[in-house]
């Protein structure tokens, strides 16, 4: 399965109405692994930050340019 990020990309979450100008360093997480995919066939990754680790869908999150 292919997929959109790489492992140590940092990526920030999809927030609706939120502008990039807003957002803070610590919006920004490190994708950490490469999951299998969920029930529905889409990639997951496991996701870190300052304030902790999460697994996330990859709709859930868009890379930093």
């Amino acid at each position: 399965m292919p997929y959109k990020f790489k492992l140590h990309q940092q990526v920030r979450m999809v927030r609706s109405g939120i502008s990039d100008a807003l957002a803070s360093d610590i919006d920004v997480f490190e994708v950490v692994r490469l999951m299998p995919e969920d029930r529905s066939g889409e990639a997951a990754y496991r996701i870190r930050s300052m304030k902790g680790e999460r697994a996330v869908r990859e709709s859930e999150i868009v890379a930093l340019h």
